[in-house]
């Protein structure tokens, strides 16, 4: 099935194809839940696409933080806030030009929810930049309770990655400090 995003996305997509280059992705969020995000994928036509591996990263001075209501989640969900000192543990992935205005759908840019921010990530020794997805400011809120689910598919989500069990088990906005 095609949602009205779909023909946007594809068009992207093919503008983007003559070109090799490729983006790095700090995936922290429920794209980590393969169960959340077949369903995704499922729901907006995009079936054929596939992560490519990716390694285990945390982004540092950041931290997550539950700052948009989403009707689909029926409650907050995650994004990154600066945080001197924080980090948040995910994957960094390597993606193909072509298939980065899917990783702008499935991240909200598309709709204006998210907006693209350059975070720097720790991974295999090295420091990097790479893109992760914020809450976009104009949307930004911390008004109503924090999604269950979305914490739930959070969770499965970073374990499935391998992300060390304290910071999954500091998801749930109660175990924070």
């Amino acid at each position: 099935m095609e949602d009205s995003h779909y023909d946007q996305v594809m068009k992207e997509r093919d503008k983007a194809s003559a070109g090799g280059a490729t983006r790095r992705y700090f995936a922290y969020s429920t794209i980590l839940d393969r169960a959340a995000f077949d369903q995704w994928k499922q729901e907006h036509g995009y079936e054929f696409f596939q992560l490519p591996e990716g390694r285990k990263a945390e982004a540092v001075g950041v931290g997550l933080v539950y700052d948009f209501p989403s009707r689909w989640w029926n409650g907050r969900v995650a994004g990154l806030e600066d945080q001197p000192g924080a980090q948040v543990h995910g994957v960094l992935f390597e993606i193909a030009a072509k298939d980065w205005p899917i990783i702008q759908h499935k991240e909200g840019a598309v709709t204006g929810m998210c907006v693209e921010r350059e975070v720097r990530v720790r991974a295999g020794g090295e420091e990097l930049s790479a893109t992760a997805f914020v809450t976009n400011p104009a949307r930004r809120s911390l008004e109503g309770p924090v999604s269950q689910r979305f914490v739930e598919a959070l969770e499965r989500g970073a374990r499935a990655a391998g992300l060390p069990e304290d910071y999954v088990r500091s998801l749930a906005p109660s175990a924070k400090p």
